[in-house]
């Protein structure tokens, strides 16, 4: 090396677990719960292929989710890995009460009540944890209960604020069940008071990213935008798509956003079922268009919550997320209350390697050519040819630096052929920059000559192994290097 260097080459990557956990592109997000909460467990499903975990709101307290982050924060301090953490905030879920003996057995036809007042539910009223229900439905809305197992329609509204529903489709209503409203625009804001106690804790412990649910239109974003900024934050913000009205307000909310999840469960329930996998699709090549990393989550792999193997259904839809170019699919409940959690990211892993292998390419070079209109457009021009002379060259190496991660998520965006790294001297950022498609992310801060530091990145990447004599690399970067610009520059290296 031409000098020093180590302090940012980790010696233990030559393990072949760090190896085995960089060669896919897509990312594998995992939910923690019960099932895996332990500093061991969390190790193993790293070791297995997790590149961010993420912390549910809507269940367990602070105190628990303290342990785990300081569990993931060791992992990355001693093995070789940058894993995210992502906060997923629970926003207004409307749910059922208690319910007596936790099952209510209802047909089509019954009445039923549903109440503000907080009590124990039966056949003649059920506590909905939603004050204004009254206020925002009308006669023939459906509702929907537990993910639409079961549909109701409202017949009537009181005075006193309840409101009576016949049922259409029935079943059994156990204790805390989710609601949904596809017929209705809820009044409920997207930060809760919940929520906004979250936030803090969320932002005092410098999670990665924080996920906001039932995003319906930007000024949803804006004000989780503007709480963030308040208190200084670096965490990074995606919207959860799982209602209409989101879908309507998208080009905006994408903007926005610095990424967003396709949270399929609530979405296949606010809409017409048949309708979510298109939505995906175009969610997905809107968020690449965008260059915003784009999740796909709920059910991929459902079945191996208690189960060794999943259904044949459940490994083509993971497979096609990845054809489709998501940059991350997501685990549930199959990581966080599952029997088989490790099982369930190898078999994950095993599928997306697979999918990766093939000739397939979802290479977006020519669909995503830089538009002369955009304010970042000569440093976009710079990515997509960096990408597109990796592609002609063949290069072993595409190497991006950046501050603000942009550069990351644009060259991320083009689905290079080349293996993806980026530099940067924001350590938030190299964990920030697990969730997006084929980056492998490295701290770097050393700020000399422009030569002095593409040098440096080929050296740090042939000390871990991932470049070698007679690779070609192509390097992109900016200059004068003490005014941070944008990226402005691009070169072609061949290695002796």
């Amino acid at each position: 090396m031409s000098k020093n260097l180590s302090k940012y080459v980790d010696k233990s990557m030559d393990k072949q677990t760090g190896v085995e956990h960089a060669f896919k592109r897509t990312k594998i997000v995992a939910t923690v719960g019960p099932a895996c909460d332990t500093y061991e467990k969390l190790l193993e499903l790293t070791r297995a292929g997790v590149n961010v975990f993420r912390l549910n709101f809507s269940h367990g307290n602070h105190e628990d989710k303290l342990k785990i982050i300081e569990h993931i924060r060791n992992i990355n301090k001693t093995e070789p890995y940058n894993i995210a953490i992502l906060g997923d905030l629970q926003g207004p879920k409307l749910r059922v009460g208690e319910i007596e003996n936790n099952a209510l057995h209802v047909v089509a036809g019954d009445i039923l009540t549903f109440t503000n007042e907080k009590l124990v539910g039966n056949k003649d009223r059920i506590y909905v944890s939603y004050p204004n229900l009254h206020e925002d439905v009308k006669i023939g809305n459906k509702i929907m209960i537990d993910d639409g197992k079961l549909e109701v329609k409202v017949i009537d509204i009181a005075k006193n604020g309840d409101v009576k529903v016949e049922v259409t489709l029935g079943g059994v209503i156990s204790s805390k069940k989710g609601i949904n409203l596809p017929d209705t625009k809820i009044s409920l804001p997207a930060l809760t008071e919940k929520d906004l106690i979250d936030l803090d804790f969320i932002i005092e412990q410098k999670l990665d990213w924080v996920a906001l649910s039932f995003v319906r239109s930007v000024k949803d974003i804006v004000i989780l935008r503007s709480k963030i900024d308040e208190r200084k934050s670096k965490s990074k913000i995606i919207a959860k798509i799982e209602m209409p009205e989101a879908l309507t307000n998208i080009r905006d909310i994408i903007v926005e956003s610095d990424g967003i999840m396709v949270a399929r469960g609530d979405l296949g329930v606010e809409v017409p079922v048949e309708q979510v996998p298109l939505i995906q699709k175009q969610l997905i090549r809107k968020c690449i268009h965008r260059a915003k990393p784009v999740i796909v989550a709920t059910q991929m792999m459902e079945s191996m919550i208690d189960r060794t193997k999943p259904n044949r259904s459940e490994i083509t839809d993971v497979a096609n997320a990845v054809l489709e170019g998501a940059d991350a699919v997501m685990l549930s409940g199959e990581t966080a209350t599952g029997q088989h959690p490790v099982l369930v990211v190898q078999t994950m892993r095993k599928i997306i390697v697979e999918v990766e292998a093939t000739e397939y390419r979802y290479n977006r070079e020519e669909d995503l050519k830089p538009q002369t209109h955009s304010p970042s457009f000569l440093s976009d021009a710079i990515c997509y040819n960096a990408c597109k002379i990796a592609k002609d060259s063949n290069a072993d190496a595409l190497i991006g630096m950046t501050q603000s991660g942009y550069t990351g998520f644009m060259l991320s965006s083009y689905r290079p052929k080349a293996p993806l790294y980026i530099f940067s001297k924001e350590r938030t950022l190299i964990n920030q920059l697990s969730l997006s498609w084929g980056v492998r992310a490295f701290y770097y801060a050393e700020e000399e000559s422009l030569d002095n530091i593409l040098e440096d990145q080929i050296e740090i990447l042939k000390e871990r192994g991932f470049v070698k004599s007679g690779d070609v690399i192509i390097s992109t970067g900016s200059t004068p290097i003490h005014l941070h610009l944008p990226t402005n520059m691009l070169k072609i290296t061949k290695l002796d």
